[in-house]
């Protein structure tokens, strides 16, 4: 899902193409006095990505002004950015420093030699300024080649006058949140709004089960292959999941409805509770577009713990983009001296200025922000561990799979130890 998502965060960019001081070239021969030049490419125009364009003029600015470094910048739109870094890499070409996604993206770049490892900078302390479980999903094979910006994680919103209206209050166990749902339905109130026509949204729920059941590590080593699929506590996920679709939990017709409807029948007060990641908190909270009295009425719970296992503080979630140094780079120093500052500055700016929650742990009571903001500033700073979206470690292929099975899984079409051997076959044949 996340990397449809983190795509999402910029694919409204327009078709605008700026350049500011580009040299078009990465022969280390752009210096200012004796000082070097670091080529720096992102992917948020001004014209359409403005507060996040600012952002980064700024902390440029004030880079260069306490280095002798300077800052040979472009900036692209989102798909010309991909296409722009596809092109330049086959020659070899690439600025100092640009941005990347996470996982599968990583892979051709990362077996071309294209962009180097960043562990020295991590283990001199910049490790410790990130959000647990961020920076590994920029690992490969031991080696971590990104440095995430931005940060996704999952949490069940809810409708604070619903509850209030029935006596309820946030779930902290899976046998409460049955006691919700059971409440919700006597009272002809729909429990849940789900749109799994586009299936990752089905997957988060099946991947919180599996980690409240299985602990952190059981999906992600049956991906990786050091597991099993067929591990029982992945069947038990499944089946939980079959025991919410039994319990009436979502609304009607939830496998056919997409993302987009479903978010529309909570926002519109059709359903009590939506389970969605942290790019929608604008909707909830300074969003004028959206009704104040609505988002003064929207609360979120951690996803509960499962028959007395798991960790509240272990989430679902994803990075966005994130920064990466070339391999090839003439100014490899400088460049990595710069993505580092450009990390230390970016997040109490980038939350603060922009809403966008960062990678990095930031103090969100120093800060003049929203709630609900603050709230999950303070959940990932005492995060334990994040998943990254299923999909999103799987091949394109397994992928698809997994997607096509977490339909039939909610569509009650297949049994959990169908859906657990189709993917052990699939992951297996690769």
């Amino acid at each position: 899902m996340m990397k449809k998502k983190a795509l999402t965060l910029v694919s409204v960019l327009s078709a605008s193409f700026v350049v500011v001081g580009c040299s078009g070239s990465n022969d280390g021969t752009g210096t200012t006095g004796d000082g070097a030049t670091v080529e720096f490419m992102h992917l948020w125009p001004q014209g359409s990505s403005a507060e996040h364009h600012r952002i980064v003029n700024e902390i440029i600015s004030d880079f260069e002004e306490e280095t002798d470094i300077s800052i040979d910048l472009q900036v692209l739109s989102n798909e010309q950015y991909k296409d722009q870094i596809t092109i330049l890499s086959t020659s070899n070409e690439l600025p100092d420093v640009g941005m990347t996604w996470a996982a599968g993206y990583l892979d051709p770049f990362v077996e071309g030699n294209k962009f180097t490892p960043l562990d020295d900078l991590l283990d001199d302390g910049l490790r410790d300024q990130f959000v647990a479980g961020t920076v590994e999903a920029y690992e490969k094979d031991d080696q971590t080649y990104g440095l995430p910006l931005e940060l996704n994680t999952v949490y069940v919103y809810y409708n604070q006058t619903i509850f209030d209206q029935y006596g309820l209050e946030e779930p902290q166990t899976y046998d409460e949140f049955l006691d919700v749902i059971s409440t919700l339905n006597e009272n002809g109130e729909n429990p849940i709004a789900l749109g799994n026509r586009d299936r990752w949204t089905g997957s988060m729920w099946y991947m919180y089960f599996a980690d409240r059941i299985g602990g952190s590590d059981t999906l992600t080593e049956a991906i990786d292959r050091t597991g099993t699929f067929e591990d029982p506590a992945l069947v038990e996920a499944a089946a939980k999941v079959q025991e919410l679709v039994e319990q009436d939990a979502f609304v009607n017709g939830f496998n056919g409805l997409a993302d987009e409807e479903a978010k529309s029948m909570f926002m519109n007060e059709q359903a009590a509770m939506y389970m969605i990641a942290t790019w929608d908190l604008p909707n909830f909270t300074t969003n004028e577009d959206v009704p104040q009295e609505f988002r003064d009425s929207v609360g979120y719970f951690k996803f509960p713990t499962v028959d007395g296992s798991g960790e509240t503080n272990s989430f679902v979630g994803g990075p966005g983009v994130g920064l990466f140094v070339s391999d090839d780079s003439d100014v490899q120093d400088e460049a990595k001296q710069f993505a580092a500052y450009f990390i230390e500055e970016w997040g109490e700016r980038a939350v603060a200025e922009a809403g966008v929650i960062p990678a990095t742990i930031v103090d969100g009571e120093s800060l003049d922000l929203p709630d609900m903001y603050v709230d999950v500033l303070d959940d990932l700073n005492n995060a334990t561990n994040l998943t990254l979206y299923a999909d999103v470690q799987m091949t394109a292929s397994a992928a698809e799979t997994h997607l096509d099975l977490i339909q039939s899984l909610f569509g009650m079409q297949i049994t959990p130890e169908e859906f657990a051997s189709q993917h052990e076959s699939a992951l297996a044949s690769e």
